[in-house]
């Protein structure tokens, strides 16, 4: 047999198997989704609250009181952003009301104007579009009992989250340690390491985004305020969450934006809105994105792209939003045990505290 279909032959069963327990791994991720997802939340929280924890422990803090504090600000963060958004979306839900009908006046007329069509082919559409929700009524509703029960699943998994952040705010690298502990002895080092690293870059990460998310929603709310925009806060928020899911949902909260721009106040500063968002994604993505993550997340864009789509397809927004996380972890842990004979062995953690506070517990 050629040496060049024996290798190939080698490389395709292996390939097959990795694929079919990434498969298996995946299908059985989805049945304790409620479990893992926030688990996962809490992760990505941790590494922008731990820092802070860690702060409050080297002034002497105790551990369980550090790691409440934290809990208890992150919280109220965003209790806080969530309260004022509610109430200026209650104050200024009038005023949008008035604008939108002076606003698709304004885009009608417009759009007679400029294209073949005529108010009574217009008229003719919206009367349609709305026999067609109310014909989809019985869709709607079954819909809407979806969503009442996806809003338990979702407070369930809050609290889940916080429960989970407190622990790893607390214990974070006991239960590391307890983990590392499951591994073959010589492998302990290496895979201390790699992790340590991946939290590293996991934390970089992080804090870059929020950066980045701050940045954006900042600038555009500026940039809306004096267009006349209504809802500012509420749109400034909303590009804020967005700028958690890179690339793409900067652009989504953004096109939001132009459209009540567009219906509130009229296409030309619509325009203006769109000049304004896409001039602010452009410094986000060649000045300051580079300028916060540095080299601690080294990913390609083609690399980020392509992460979010599969992570879109297999997990939704939830698989977006982790996606680029665990794909720049993934490259600085790989990276590391792939030429982790080039360097000095490192020191095998001390996993027996871990273990007897498992075994106390």
């Amino acid at each position: 047999m050629p040496y060049g279909l024996r290798v190939a032959a080698a490389w395709s069963w292996r390939a097959v198997a990795v694929v079919v327990a990434l498969y298996l791994l995946l299908r059985a991720a989805g049945y304790v989704a409620v479990v893992i997802v926030p688990v996962i939340v809490a992760l990505l929280l941790a590494a922008l609250l731990q820092p802070g924890a860690a702060m409050l422990r080297r002034s002497g803090w105790p551990t369980s009181l550090a790691a409440l504090t934290m809990l208890v600000v992150g919280v109220g963060v965003v209790a806080g952003i969530v309260t004022l958004v509610v109430e200026e979306f209650a104050a200024g839900y009038a005023d949008l009301v008035s604008q939108v009908d002076e606003g698709l006046t304004q885009i009608q007329d417009f759009a007679t104007r400029t294209f073949p069509v005529t108010d009574g082919q217009i008229t003719d559409a919206l009367e349609n579009a709305s026999q067609t929700i109310a014909d989809n009524r019985d869709v709607l509703t079954s819909g809407a009992l979806t969503t009442a029960a996806t809003v338990g699943e979702v407070l369930t998994g809050a609290l889940l989250t916080l429960f989970v952040l407190f622990f790893f705010l607390m214990d974070g690298r006991q239960i590391w340690l307890w983990v590392v502990g499951l591994a073959p002895v010589d492998s302990q080092g290496y895979l201390d390491e790699a992790a340590r690293r991946s939290w590293r870059t996991l934390i970089s990460y992080v804090r870059a985004t929020v950066g980045v998310a701050a940045f954006d929603a900042v600038f555009i709310g500026i940039g809306l305020v004096f267009l006349g925009t209504p809802l500012v806060v509420p749109l400034a928020a909303l590009v804020f969450l967005g700028a958690f899911i890179p690339i793409i949902g900067s652009f989504l909260a953004g096109t939001v934006s132009v459209l009540v721009t567009l219906v509130a106040v009229g296409p030309v500063r619509a325009l203006i809105a769109l000049g304004i968002i896409v001039l602010i994604m452009q410094l986000e993505s060649h000045v300051l994105q580079p300028l916060l993550l540095g080299r601690a997340v080294s990913v390609h864009p083609l690399a980020g792209v392509q992460g979010i789509a599969a992570g879109l397809l297999i997990g939704g927004v939830f698989g977006a939003l982790i996606a680029v996380p665990v794909i720049a972890c993934g490259n600085v842990a790989g990276t590391y045990l792939s030429r982790r004979n080039e360097g000095p062995r490192p020191p095998r953690p001390d996993t027996r505290r871990a273990r007897r506070m498992v075994a106390a517990g």
